[in-house]
């Protein structure tokens, strides 16, 4: 398993297995052993989820060492403000099974995230938590609390997609290093995602599946991915999907199939966090 190091050192894998979306507690349980026993050691929850008890019982009856797993979960809405997130994150660890979480994300930028970001850099600071991070913020956003506060966020998770690229978006985050994880990275399947003529070609011609294909592309950039299934064998099929390269012109192939512009960066400039930034620090 190829790693990316966050912007603090610590070493997270480079594909995860997702657990949105699985409701069922028995399959989600199933799922997350089976991942486990295919080779992943990066499972991502949530508490919106409401399946992080499930994750927990599969993580104890887990033959793997809990320092080479590196569990993911995510604050919600509700739980936001300084208070309530400590809370929160005490539930889903004891949830999990876990003394600590390898990583942590505010899910959603809305309600008290500067107070809940207070509470997340205590955790963090304390040990609890090994990395702090966001979801679907924008880059301003995440500039924002970067240059605001103590702790730079070392993750955004945004969705990312051969259909939605973030062509914008990824490279800015990359450049101020902050991991750019996607989510969805199969777009769920929509638009005929694995039908798509140009993605079945490439595939062909590396005997390789369209998410294996997807999913090195997201890797050449970079990018780490999180994938959901309930089947092993697409689990070993997307764990098997790094061990050939696309050449340059099948990236830029790839890169055509984008329909979504990100938001323009002239009326929402994530510089302007900085430079706010830094006029608040020059004036005390």
């Amino acid at each position: 398993m190829a790693y990316q190091l966050l912007n603090n050192g610590v070493k997270m894998p480079i594909h995860g297995f997702g657990v949105f979306q699985i409701w069922d507690a028995q399959e989600c349980e199933m799922a997350v052993q089976n991942a486990l026993q295919a080779g992943y050691r990066l499972i991502d929850t949530a508490a919106s989820y409401y399946n992080e008890k499930a994750v927990g019982r599969a993580l104890q009856h887990s033959q793997v060492p809990r320092d080479q797993l590196f569990i993911t979960s995510k604050l919600w809405v509700t739980d936001t403000g300084y208070e309530a997130a400590k809370k929160a994150f005490e539930r889903s660890c004891q949830y999990l099974q876990v003394d600590y979480l390898d990583l942590y994300l505010i899910h959603q930028p809305y309600g008290d995230i500067y107070g809940t970001w207070r509470a997340l850099e205590e955790l963090y600071q304390a040990g609890k938590i090994r990395a702090i991070g966001v979801s679907n913020f924008s880059a301003e956003q995440v500039m924002t609390l970067g240059y605001f506060n103590h702790v730079f966020p070392a993750i955004n998770q945004i969705q990312v997609n051969p259909w939605r690229q973030q062509l914008t978006t990824v490279p800015y985050l990359q450049e101020k290093q902050v991991t750019v994880e996607a989510w969805s990275p199969f777009a769920q399947g929509k638009q005929g995602i694995f039908a798509e003529p140009h993605l079945v070609a490439i595939a062909q011609k590396h005997q390789k599946s369209v998410g294996q294909v997807i999913l090195q592309w997201l890797s050449q950039r970079q990018i780490v991915t999180i994938a959901k299934t309930v089947h092993p064998q697409r689990m070993r099929e997307n764990l098997a999907s790094f061990d050939f390269q696309l050449s340059s012109a099948e990236m830029v192939e790839i890169q055509k199939l984008n329909q979504q512009q990100d938001v323009d960066l002239q009326r929402h400039d994530p510089e302007i966090a900085k430079r706010l930034a830094q006029i608040h620090h020059d004036q005390h």
